[in-house]
């Protein structure tokens, strides 16, 4: 299954986190009619609720969560297209997608307490984690959205996803954690040179064109990912129900901090080669391997050994045939890490090399 933008390992929960029940706990305790039930937020537990009594307590919980979340979720406007985002501070500052903000530096946010609109000036923009921060003016005082931990996350975790989907201001849709570190292309589109998407979290709740730059956010209130893109069905076209992604919040806060702070990013986190690549084809017009354009003098493809007009056929174990699966492959390692990189420099057979991964320079 592929994936396209436009909306958009499990840790052990920390001691002290208020533990939630999943969905299934409470639906087999419904449609059983006992009152053995998990306690789910604020529902005590069993024998003591009984079912239709934890149904009510969690619907308390999507409230309470969507009263303190919703206020801080903004509709942004780029004169060419709508997206959501996140307040992040008092200041003004706003946390929301690169491919929202796209090549527009100018924007207009309009607040959920309002129909009256703001203007916003780009602060910075980072593509390959999807991420900009932009900056209001004028605007009354903004209440920033209270970041979680996402690391915190298990699956099965009820999560709410919160922005502005076709335009329809504040929606709400709810699923559950259904995978996490994932790693995900983003294919180019007219806003955005596609990007790969590092620890993504999966989840089931609907993400549609509109949602990206918003919030998903947990029962307690908080923001613990970045909705960002949905996935295709290759077969039948379109969006395919119940499989979206989030760009986790630790990853999301760290970069935007950085961005508030220093007008830019500073420290990437992303492993790098130290090249620029392009796809080559083989004489039938298929992919065939990743062409190493240009080689960054004293980088780690350089110190080993790799050159201009070399092609990259494979990191590790895993093929790579396209420059994107190439970054995906870079996606899931840390600078520093060292990998085997095969590569054919023509007229010549494969030769293999480890490589000492560097950092994606910052923006």
């Amino acid at each position: 299954m592929r994936t396209h933008d436009r909306a958009g390992t499990a840790t052990r929960r920390r001691p002290g986190r208020r533990r939630r029940a999943v969905v299934p706990a409470l639906c087999a305790a419904v449609v059983a009619g006992t009152t053995a039930c998990t306690t789910v937020g604020n529902a005590p537990s069993a024998p003591d609720a009984p079912p239709a009594r934890v149904a009510e307590l969690l619907e308390q919980d999507y409230a309470q969560a969507a009263t303190r979340a919703l206020p801080s979720v903004v509709e942004i406007s780029t004169g060419s297209g709508l997206g959501s985002g996140v307040v992040f501070d008092s200041a003004g500052h706003v946390l929301t997608n690169a491919h929202v903000v796209g090549s527009s530096t100018s924007f207009q946010v309009r607040l959920p307490s309002g129909t009256a609109t703001y203007p916003a000036a780009l602060v910075a923009s980072w593509p390959p984690d999807d991420l900009a921060v932009i900056k209001l003016t004028g605007a009354p005082p903004v209440r920033p959205a209270a970041f979680g931990r996402s690391s915190d996350l298990v699956v099965g975790d009820i999560v709410i996803a919160m922005g502005n989907p076709f335009g329809l201001d504040s929606s709400v849709t709810d699923g559950i954690v259904s995978a996490l570190g994932r790693t995900v292309s983003e294919p180019a589109g007219p806003n955005s040179p596609g990007a790969v998407l590092r620890d993504a979290i999966q989840t089931s709740a609907a993400i549609n064109p509109g949602n990206s730059g918003g919030a998903l956010v947990n029962l307690n209130g908080e923001v613990i990912g970045i909705p960002t893109l949905a996935a295709v069905n290759p077969e039948a076209g379109g969006a395919a129900p119940g499989i979206g992604f989030a760009v986790p919040s630790d990853l999301a806060t760290d970069l935007a901090r950085q961005i508030v702070d220093n007008g830019r990013v500073v420290d990437s986190r992303r492993a790098a080669l130290g090249l620029s690549a392009v796809t080559v084809t083989d004489d039938s017009g298929q992919p065939a391997g990743v062409g190493v354009a240009a080689v960054q003098p004293g980088g780690p493809a350089a110190n080993a050994g790799i050159r201009d007009g070399d092609i990259i056929t494979m990191i590790d174990a895993t093929e790579v045939k396209e420059a994107q699966q190439l970054q995906k492959a870079l996606a899931e390692h840390r600078p520093g890490d060292v990998v085997r990189v095969t590569f054919v420099r023509p007229p010549g057979g494969p030769t293999t090399v480890p490589v000492t991964l560097g950092e994606l320079p910052s923006g």
